[in-house]
Formats: C-alpha cells, sequence, structure tokens
C-alpha cells in the first residue's frame, strides 16, 4: 500500500489540459466552500437538536398514593432525591435508595444500593441483584410500590408512533451539498497546484465522494435514517484533506486507507455495542490491552521530538494512545449495577492513573492532559461528587509540579506563552508564524493551497486550525470547530435519554475527548494557551488521529436515542398482528 501511495503521487498531470476557467474556479470558491460549509453544519444541527427528544418507556411503578412513574432508561435509580428516576418522598427512604435495571433480553433486575431502610421484594430482603416480574410488590424503606413491565408489544407499538430522523431535515439532500463543497475544493485545489497537480488530488477526493454516499446506502440499507454524525465527521474529513493536498499530497492514498479503516472500526464498535452485556463483560479485557499497547510503547518506541509516543511495526508507524482513547471510555463507562461499586470506581481510577503516567512518561502532555479532562468527566458522572473531582485536581497539581521540576523543557513552553513575540525566532517561532498567517487570510481565505504557513513544521498537524484560517478563511475554521461543538451538544442531550447509563458516559467522555483536543489545537496554536502539540481530530494529518477518531464517533452514535437513528441500538420486533397482539397483552 505504501509503495502504491508513492506511485499515485508521483504521477503529474499536465496543467494545459485543465479547462482555461479554471483559475476562476479559486475567486468563486472561496466564498462557495464556507457558505457550503455553513448549510451542511446548520442542517444537522437542525436535525439533531431541533424538536424534544422522545423518551422510550419499558415499565412504571406505581405509588402508594396511587401516582405512577414512567421507566424511561434501563437503569432507575429509586430513592428520595429529586435527581431520582423514581422519586418516593419518604423520610424512610434513602437519597439514592435501589436501582431497577433492565437487559437487553428485557429481563428486570432490583438491587439494593446500600439504603438504610433496605429494600425487600414480596417480602424478602434484596441485596444483590434479584431478578424481578411484572407485577411484583417491592418495599423500599417500608414503602410499597408495584412494578409493571411494558410488554413486547406495547414496546413495539411506542416505537412505530415516536418521531424517526431525516423528514425535516433530509440527509440525501445535505449529502449532496456536502459532495458540491468537495468537488469545489478539488477545482481549486487543481487549480492552485497547476502543472505540480498531482493525481493523488482529484483521486483521492473522488474516492472520498464514493466512500461518503457508500456509507450512506449502508446506513438506509440498516433502516437507519440518522446521518447525521457521519456527516460532519465527512465534512471535518474533507477540510482536512484539503489542507494535506497542499503540504503533503503524496500522504493522501494513506490518508484515505486510514479513513476506510477507521469506518470499519466505527461500524464495529458500533455493533459492539449494541449486545450491552457483552460491552460490560469487554470492559477490562479491552483495558489491559490498552495499558499493554502503552507499555509496549513506553519500552519500546524511540524519540520523536522529545516525544516517545510512536511506535514502528516494519514500515508502519502508529500512535497507540490515540486507539487507548477507544479502550479508556470503554473502561469509564459503568451500568448502574456497578456506577455504586466502589471497587469498581476505585480500578477506573488507578486504570486512569497508570494511563497518564504513561504517557507522562513518553513526555507527551497534551494527550495526558486529554485522557485527565475525560477522566474528570467521567468521575464526576460516576460519582457525581465535586469532592472526587476536586481531589483528583488537588492530585493532578502536585503531580504536574514534580513533572515541571523534573523536565525543564516544559517549563521553557509555559514561559513561552502569551509573550510569543517576545521570542519570534526561538520558542514562539511556531505561534508566531501561526497568528501572522491566520490574520493574513481573512473571513474567506487566500484559498486551497494558496497558503504560506505549510512550509512549516507540524502545520498540518498541531497548527492546522491556523493553515484552514489561512486557506479557507476564519468562517471556514470556525464552522469546523462549530461542527464538532454540534456532536458534542448532541451527546450530552441524547445522554438523558440515552438507554443505558454505559451509553450516557461513554458518549460525554468520547466528546470530551474530541473537544478537549480542539481547545488545546487551536488555543495553542494562536498562544491562548500553552502550545502542547495536540491534533484537531478528523482535520489534522495523521492516519492513527482518523481511526481512533471515528472509534469515538461509535459511542456518540451509540447514545442517539432517536427512533431507528443508530445501527448501535437494535430495533423493535416487527408488528404484530392486532389478533396476536391482543393475546400477547392478555397473556
Amino acid at each position: 500500500m505504501a509503495r502504491l501511495g508513492e506511485l499515485i503521487g508521483s504521477i503529474e498531470l499536465d496543467a494545459g489540459a485543465l479547462p482555461a476557467a479554471l483559475p476562476y474556479i479559486t475567486l468563486v470558491s472561496r466564498y462557495l466552500l464556507p457558505a457550503l460549509a455553513l448549510i451542511i453544519v446548520v442542517r444537522c444541527a437542525v436535525s439533531m437538536l431541533s424538536g424534544r427528544p422522545q423518551s422510550e418507556i419499558w415499565g412504571y411503578i406505581t405509588n402508594p398514593n396511587g401516582g405512577r412513574t414512567n421507566l424511561t432508561n434501563w437503569e432507575n435509580v429509586v430513592g428520595r432525591a429529586a435527581s431520582s428516576d423514581v422519586v418516593l418522598d419518604y423520610k424512610t427512604v434513602s437519597r439514592t435508595h435501589a436501582a431497577l435495571t433492565r437487559d437487553a433480553e428485557g429481563r428486570w433486575s432490583v438491587m439494593d444500593l446500600g439504603s438504610k431502610g433496605g429494600t425487600t421484594l414480596r417480602g424478602r430482603p434484596v441485596h444483590g441483584p434479584t431478578p424481578i416480574h411484572s407485577g411484583d410488590i417491592l418495599t423500599f424503606g417500608g414503602v410499597a410500590a408495584v412494578f409493571v413491565a411494558s410488554t413486547a408489544s406495547e414496546e413495539q407499538e411506542r416505537a412505530e408512533t415516536r418521531e424517526m430522523p431525516g423528514f425535516r431535515v433530509r440527509a440525501g439532500v445535505t449529502l449532496l451539498f456536502l459532495t458540491l463543497f468537495c468537488l469545489l475544493l478539488t477545482l481549486q485545489l487543481c487549480a492552485a497546484a497547476g502543472d505540480e497537480l498531482s493525481i493523488a488530488v482529484p483521486a483521492t477526493f473522488l474516492a472520498l465522494i464514493v466512500i461518503i454516499w457508500c456509507c450512506y446506502v449502508i446506513t438506509r440499507a440498516l433502516n437507519r435514517r440518522g446521518f447525521e454524525v457521519e456527516t460532519l465527521a465527512f465534512l471535518l474529513i474533507s477540510v482536512g484533506f484539503g489542507v494535506t493536498a497542499h503540504s503533503d499530497p503524496g500522504v493522501l492514498p494513506k490518508e484515505l486507507i486510514c479513513l476506510l479503516a477507521g469506518l470499519v472500526i466505527f461500524f464495529v464498535v458500533g455493533s459492539f455495542l449494541r449486545d450491552l452485556g457483552r460491552a460490560k463483560k469487554m470492559r477490562w479485557p479491552i483495558a489491559a490491552m490498552g495499558l499493554l499497547l502503552l507499555a509496549v510503547n513506553l519500552v519500546t518506541a524511540s524519540s520523536i521530538f522529545g516525544a516517545r509516543n510512536w511506535l514502528s511495526i516494519g514500515s508502519i508507524s502508529f500512535q497507540p494512545s490515540e486507539f487507548v482513547k477507544i479502550a479508556f471510555v470503554f473502561a469509564g463507562a459503568a451500568t448502574l449495577d456497578r456506577l455504586y461499586a466502589r471497587r469498581n470506581l476505585v480500578l477506573f481510577v488507578g486504570f486512569a492513573a497508570l494511563c497518564v503516567l504513561c504517557l507522562a512518561a513518553m513526555s507527551d502532555f497534551g494527550t495526558a492532559a486529554v485522557f485527565f479532562a475525560a477522566y474528570i468527566v467521567i468521575a464526576f458522572m460516576r460519582s457525581g461528587s465535586f469532592a472526587t473531582v476536586l481531589l483528583s485536581l488537588a492530585g493532578t497539581v502536585f503531580a504536574a509540579f514534580i513533572v515541571v521540576t523534573a523536565r525543564p523543557y516544559v517549563m521553557q513552553r509555559f514561559a513561552t506563552w502569551g509573550h510569543a513575540w517576545d521570542a519570534p525566532n526561538d520558542g514562539g517561532y511556531q505561534q508566531v508564524r501561526a497568528m501572522a498567517s491566520a490574520a493574513s487570510g481573512g473571513l474567506f481565505g487566500l484559498g486551497a493551497g494558496r497558503g504560506w504557513l505549510h512550509n512549516i513544521f507540524a502545520a498540518d498537524t498541531d497548527m492546522v486550525f491556523a493553515v484552514v484560517t489561512e486557506e479557507f478563511g476564519l468562517i471556514m475554521a470556525l464552522l469546523t470547530v462549530a461542527a464538532l461543538i454540534v456532536l458534542a451538544v448532541f451527546a450530552v442531550r441524547s445522554s438523558g435519554y440515552a438507554r443505558s447509563t454505559f451509553y450516557a458516559i461513554a458518549a460525554c467522555a468520547a466528546v470530551t475527548i474530541l473537544l478537549f483536543q480542539v481547545t488545546l489545537n487551536v488555543f495553542g496554536s494562536l498562544d491562548i494557551l500553552p502550545f502542547t502539540g495536540v491534533t484537531f481530530p478528523l482535520v489534522s494529518k495523521g492516519g492513527s488521529s482518523i481511526m481512533a477518531t471515528w472509534g469515538l464517533l461509535a459511542f456518540v452514535k451509540a447514545a442517539d436515542a432517536r427512533q431507528n437513528a443508530s445501527f448501535a441500538i437494535p430495533l423493535g420486533r416487527k408488528r404484530l398482528p392486532r389478533r396476536e397482539r391482543k393475546e400477547a397483552e392478555e397473556e
């Protein structure tokens, strides 16, 4: 594959064969590309965020006063606290008293969460997870309640009445705008390259368009109508390929292969998450594999620009830390029956500490900061305790002090922070040129392939936001950030309606990693934050980052609670005939 990429990248086209009007494409597309990107982002945002999310009802609990509380998740907390899913406002009921959980087969169980008044099922005390059935009487601290589970026919009927995505904003129409975006970008790059044009550029973008539509067809064949997550990701990929086409066009075939591998990871992880029980069982084996990968990297990797974060196997080089992000999210996500187990939380804290320590030992402090940000979000979602978060932050400050003392060059980066213009040819070399180039781009940019910043080191990775601003303009650069913000808002919004806390925590952790990376990349290149050398997801050049980001997007997709939206959520059974449905209800 590497030889194929070099062969394609070495082929050059005759500029005289291009249409005479091609140079004028740059002038027109400078304004059309941001407009198309804006349309794509807005259409996806409207489709994902408009309307009120519709909860799924899996059963209900009847209160002593005759009230009824619907169970809208597979995992529900019963307690006196207002944040509980089932609120029983009685003094004998603890704030978090018990948990009602459902598995993928529709089997329910109840578990006491260390309450003072205890939980009983048919008069018998409950401690660990205990199976329950529809019509069972449960007692929480002496307060009796009746549990009723929804039947399969009721679940199917409700599923058919829920609104499916894709009717207000057609995904196919949005993809037409994305296709036009890719075509205009290709023409602009061809015009800018002139007689140095490599066939790898048009060939890669043509292949990208085919991949986009094939992915959409596969999704529709699976009877899934939600395609906004993938559309925003492909938009970012298109911009990233546009940057790489100027800085290093010979790498484009390899980037395309990594995109295909990333899509395979996306669908495999999403399909794996369909079986929640299997996902829970595999969390710690996957975490162990992640630690092993970091350990091998730490022992065998050689130092590149101060960091030992690359692992080479033959002619293939990759960053293990990128793939460990997926394992980190797997280990951090937990369902309710494990959420309150102190041993489970302690294991995750230990796992997180080992990951961060390994990355610090590799001198990859930017990625270590990304992992820590994800840990803070997971720790708070699992414990709900600010004390846990504050204790973790205090420990991190102490560890950071030790690192700065042991590694003086880290302190040098902090010394440069905010003073890049004081040392334009020394510590602030990259930031000064990034800021100057970004300012020269204005609102609409100089045109794809017409920037200068690609000449400095790591322009298409660590400084990619400045490159996008220079060549595509500030509007386009902000839209790339907005695309990830839309994904983050969607994940947080969906987490409240996700079937399981596993999906909710995993989605929030995944978007935390993506957003924190963007924050470090954008603000670091503009000297607003210390420069850490973290990539911009899907826009920066790098096969490992592309593949790992698609794996993280699978968690966001799994949290999508809209009807027929996510392939990670199994569809309900087919609608039963009226007579069979009536008989099932009577049973």
